[in-house]
């Protein structure tokens, strides 16, 4: 029932992104992601709806091919099947919460 941040062990994804997994259990995944400035979060699709707030910094974020920049506070909603990807304009930080959880994440 709790998950505490001093136990969440961030993976080096490269490229200047980092990702924790915070939270898993029954339908629902927080993943903290860590952004150095010029990052890029590729485009790309998955079959969970997704919900990101941005703990940190500023994105350029491309949903379904409408290009917004958001900043510290914004949240972004992501269908499922729909692309998107980001850079990072700023370092920054992401609280990404899906639903059902990304098996992907956990291997």
């Amino acid at each position: 029932m709790f998950c505490f941040k001093q136990d969440a062990k961030f993976e080096d994804l490269g490229n200047g992104v980092k990702r924790a997994i915070l939270a898993s259990q029954g339908s629902l995944m927080a993943v903290e992601n860590h952004f150095e400035k010029g990052a890029i979060g590729a485009l790309h699709s998955h079959p969970h709806e997704q919900l990101t707030y941005v703990l940190k910094g500023s994105f350029e974020f491309t949903i379904d091919g409408v290009t917004h920049i958001v900043k510290t506070g914004d949240t972004l909603y992501k269908k499922p099947n729909v692309i998107h990807g980001c850079k990072c304009l700023e370092e920054g930080g992401l609280l990404d919460i899906f639903t059902p959880i990304r098996e992907d994440f956990l291997k």
